[in-house]
């Protein structure tokens, strides 16, 4: 058993000479083994977030292109702009843009450079995980916790991709950290550490972040040092750095005249602030994200709703959601021990002095994964599977727990000896459960689990029975439950790390090729089934999701079999398959080319309705590119009076219509007056102009001034 130190030796405050060996070989407390062991799974993790990272092409294409706009100006960095000329944003605040953008300066833009910040964040969390866990309950139980992370599917899938999650987990670890360093010591400015990193999230991911937060502050209010006014006191002071860290760029956008910046991406009136209680803020548990993909689930008749979010992403919502076809086998294979080890850690702990580290610790790891459970599971709005990696540092530092102070609680007689089995056995069963739902892929594997648990669940029950050769399975039950808990979920792993990430959906797992759904997705819905004909319809009549493409096909829209338009590292889109309404809106590489010959002095190339296909555009050219109504076609950034303008300017030469989707982009949606102006004061151009055949189904084009 370690014995913990009243006040932690800290490898910054070790001699110099001293803090590498720190660092490389671990504190002179800890076993020999246990910093060997941590670099293992750390080249575990960087082996699986980083093998073949750069073959994908540039995964999410929404962010990738806005990287490469904020590669080329300065003003595209600070907004976040989809286009190096900042004519719109993209939905998101621009921190974890920023991390890219920074590596795509120095390193030049490329896939490469692209993605190499998200494997090292992804690592880096994992050690903020197993440096937090081991602070709290030893070697043992931070090794175990940076393992199950490390394996977790859908943070292996997130890791090799683009998403600001990635960015927003290493924020929240470090959160977590900051404030169990607050705890043990009392010090104020851990806590402001704490309040600084929470605060980047926002700026991250906006409210997501402050998920975590009610947990933070219940901890240190409960069990930090000090009498109540004084730990009053300290939130206070956390709650400003909280506000600052969190609005300074909101405030800063928002105060700048809209004609002085781009239109802010994924909002109703182009502020900042909008987003944040729209789109990116209470919308995402009502549905009512007001010009956001959601609206419960249901596809909207008119307005600005968008088709399907919650329930068409991550299934219904509802207690069940975690353990669902579509998030299960991303997420869940450790939930039901890590509700176990929380409540029985509760038990044990309760009677504790009101500072004791340990108890203080479990609660915040266990208030960390009970708000964002209950967030996920009944959010109405928009739902994806790979938002449940914020999940993934709570359900490790749960886990690697357990696994010590359970196994310690056997000593105690009564009841304790079953716990650990119990655990055992529920996850075995659960993981048995999970892989049955995909018969077809690895059948064998289930099998193996269960024997193991059944080997696991028989050694540690052998063992209460005392000292003599019964007690001597406890080491070998120990590993094959260690095993029989992590086989699942590191085929999983493997599966996504072997595999190129859906940019827009990514997951883990057998797939059914369709935005990166799962097999329990095909078509669309959970369990197989296909979308409802209306909502199919009308998603056709719209240009399918953003990008193209319809659940159950290829990424990007592209035919089955087929590639994915435009998502190659410097490919073009296909020639002859830009859509029309109900494609897309993608323009050929000969469209294109004939653009970049036209372009002249313009400042953008080419509007288009909407980001994706303004994305495929900005990532084949580098240049400019007009999304005129956002990501979905439902922003109300281009008008017909700024159109005029735009073209008065000599500012835009060419628009292509169509490819719309959701209220606004569809036939007689919202932006038929801009519609209405360029077929009355722009000239068509014919496809014959750029080589295309007469027969072309392109969205139409037209040259303008």
């Amino acid at each position: 058993m370690t014995t913990q130190l009243s006040e932690p030796i800290d490898a910054w405050q070790a001699p110099p000479e001293s803090r590498l060996r720190r660092l490389a070989l671990g504190p002179a407390e800890d076993p020999r083994w246990a910093r060997p062991a941590l670099w293992a799974v750390l080249a575990l993790a960087t082996a699986l977030y980083g093998w073949g990272l750069s073959e994908g092409g540039y995964a999410n294409d929404f962010y990738s292109a806005a990287v490469k706009s904020g590669t080329q100006s300065w003003k595209a960095f600070f907004f976040g702009s989809l286009d190096a000329a900042s004519f719109i944003t993209v939905d998101k605040p621009p921190m974890a843009l920023w991390v890219q953008e920074i590596f795509g300066r120095i390193m030049g833009f490329g896939t490469w450079s692209l993605l190499l910040p998200e494997a090292v964040m992804g690592v880096a969390a994992i050690a903020v995980v197993y440096a937090t866990v081991r602070r709290a309950f030893g070697p043992v139980a931070g090794v175990i916790a940076a393992l199950v992370m490390t394996l977790t599917p859908i943070t292996v899938a997130i890791n090799r991709d683009n998403n600001p999650d990635t960015l927003l987990v290493l924020l929240l670890a470090l959160a977590a950290w900051a404030c169990q360093r607050a705890l043990e010591s009392g010090r104020l400015r851990w806590l402001l550490a704490s309040a600084f990193f929470v605060g980047c999230g926002f700026n991250t991911k906006m409210l997501q972040a402050y998920i975590l937060l009610p947990a933070l502050a219940l901890v240190y209010l409960l069990f930090a040092r000090g009498g109540l006014l004084r730990r009053i006191g300290h939130l206070l002071a956390a709650g400003v750095v909280l506000a600052v860290s969190s609005f300074w760029w909101l405030v800063i956008v928002d105060l700048i005249p809209a004609s002085k910046r781009p239109y802010i991406g994924g909002s109703t009136d182009g502020t900042a602030w909008n987003l944040v209680i729209g789109y990116n803020g209470i919308g995402r548990i009502t549905g009512n994200e007001g010009g956001g993909l959601g609206s419960g689930g249901k596809m909207p008749s008119g307005g600005r709703g968008r088709p399907g979010g919650g329930g068409m992403f991550s299934g219904q919502s509802g207690i069940g959601r975690m353990f669902n076809d579509i998030i299960g086998g991303q997420i869940s294979w450790l939930l039901p021990l890590t509700a176990l080890v929380l409540v029985a850690g509760l038990v044990l702990y309760w009677r504790r002095p009101r500072t004791d580290l340990a108890r203080a610790a479990l609660v915040m790891w266990g208030g960390w994964l009970a708000l964002h459970f209950a967030v996920f599971s009944f959010a109405s709005g928009i739902m994806h599977p790979y938002y449940t990696t914020a999940m993934a540092p709570a359900i490790a530092a749960l886990t690697g727990i357990g696994a010590v102070e359970l196994t310690r609680a056997r000593r105690r007689g009564g009841a304790w000896p079953w716990i650990l089995p119990l655990g055992v056995a529920a996850t075995g069963a659960w993981a048995f459960v999970l892989l049955g739902r995909t018969p077809d892929w690895n059948p064998w594997l289930a099998w193996v689990i269960a024997g193991l648990t059944v080997v696991a669940v028989i050694g540690l029950l052998a063992t209460r029975l005392g000292p003599g050769a019964l007690a001597r399975f406890g080491v070998l039950a120990a590993v094959a439950g260690l095993v029989a808990g992590l086989a699942g979920p590191a085929a999983f792993a493997v599966s996504a790390a072997g595999s190129h990430a859906n940019g827009s959906n990514p997951t883990a797992g057998p797939n059914s090729g369709g935005m990166g759904f799962p097999r329990g997705m095909r078509g669309g819905m959970p369990g197989g089934g296909q979308l409802p004909a209306a909502i199919r319809e009308r998603l056709a009549e719209n240009g399918g999701f953003p990008g193209g493409g319809l659940p159950g096909g290829p990424p990007g829209g592209g035919s089955p079999g087929g590639e994915a338009r435009g998502n190659a590292p410097g490919g073009r889109a296909s020639d002859g398959q830009g859509g029309g309404p109900g494609q897309g809106g993608e323009a050929s590489s000969q469209m294109i080319s004939y653009l970049e010959k036209n372009q002249g002095g313009a400042t953008w190339l080419v509007a288009v309705s909407n980001s994706q296909s303004a994305a495929s555009v900005i990532l084949q050219t580098g240049k400019p590119v007009i999304s005129m109504f956002g990501f979905g076609g439902s922003d109300r950034a281009m008008t017909a009076q700024k159109l005029q303008e735009l073209v008065k300017a000599g500012k835009l030469h060419y628009v292509m219509t169509g490819g719309g989707f959701g209220g606004r982009g569809g036939p007689g949606g919202g932006d038929s007056e801009v519609t209405s102006w360029v077929t009355k004061n722009c000239t068509a151009v014919k496809a014959t102009e750029y080589g295309g055949s007469a027969q072309s189904t392109e969205s139409s084009l037209y040259r303008c001034g």
